[in-house]
């Protein structure tokens, strides 16, 4: 890993997501958490303070030790048990069906294999479970969404591997889920890096699940 991944990367991220505009979305999409929950990329840890008394137990991933090391530090000062795990989303290291609730606010840009990580999202989540995300990627109007085809390559180099164009309720709705309440739109700010995708995926009971394999067979 390069001295600037290691040790200016996770800074600029922890950065960049402190935007004060930022906030009320993290707590319109955690705040219905409940249960037993997963954070997928939680990061420098700024997500953890926002989490309510609904929900029973507590469990962020990140692949980035740096940024996990913030996010202990953040921890320390909600005084309640989280346990903090260094994983990828990818291959994330609990049984099938553990969790009722797994968040993910901006984090499915970076992550280099999205379908593999929305799978595994699925397969820890109970039938019934919930996918809460917030998250930014491909614009509707084509202008905007050649400007992101464009930028992409050059930004995911010094981003962390953050991609702008990645349609996002596609990837949940590949993935097997059901998507419910969902809403997008800009933010302030430019619009190749503002276009969000807001709201709550549901993970089947097994005879929907077999109904939606037939019907791609």
């Amino acid at each position: 890993m390069s001295f600037y991944d290691e040790r200016i990367l996770p800074w600029l991220i922890d950065r960049a997501m402190r935007q004060h505009q930022l906030r009320p979305y993290r707590e319109q999409a955690i705040a219905a958490a409940a249960g037993r929950t997963l954070e997928i990329g939680v990061g420098s840890g700024l997500n953890l303070s926002l989490y309510g008394g609904a929900v029973a137990s507590l469990c962020g991933i990140d692949p980035s030790l740096a940024l996990l090391q913030l996010a202990r530090r953040q921890r320390k000062s909600i005084g309640r048990g989280i346990l903090l795990v260094a994983a990828t989303a990818e291959q994330l290291p609990f049984p099938a069906g553990r969790f009722e609730t797994v968040v993910s606010t901006w984090t499915l840009c970076s992550i280099p294999d999205p379908a593999k990580a929305l799978a595994e999202i699925r397969r820890v989540l109970a039938p019934g479970g919930r996918f809460l995300f917030v998250e930014h990627g491909l614009a509707p109007e084509p202008a905007v969404a050649r400007w992101q085809h464009w930028l992409t390559p050059g930004w995911r180099r010094v981003a962390g591997g953050c991609h702008l164009d990645r349609k996002i309720d596609d990837l949940i709705s590949a993935a097997g889920f059901e998507l419910r309440a969902g809403n997008t739109g800009y933010i302030r700010g430019p619009k190749p890096w503002t276009f969000l995708y807001r709201g709550q995926a549901v993970k089947p009971p097994p005879a929907v699940a077999r109904r939606q394999a037939e019907r791609h067979l």
